[in-house]
């Protein structure tokens, strides 16, 4: 079930809820009992069994990457 991040306006808590992803925009009561919440935007860190080591190094380009600078 996915976690979604909340930050109490009135006490400044920060708090996770755990809900489906049916009720994502649902609002949340903080922990101690505060109703003024807002959902935070949250970063994924999403990891693999591939190795960047086989992906190509990105190149030049573009205006001064390319050396168009004069």
């Amino acid at each position: 079930m996915p976690r979604y991040e909340f930050r109490c306006r009135a006490c400044g808590d920060t708090f996770e809820v755990n809900r489906p992803m049916s009720a994502s925009s649902d609002p949340a009561v903080c922990p101690s009992g505060h109703d003024d919440t807002v959902k935070l935007l949250s970063t994924v860190a999403v990891t693999g069994r591939g190795s960047s080591a086989s992906a190509p190094a990105p190149s030049g380009g573009g205006c001064c990457g390319g050396g168009c600078c004069g």
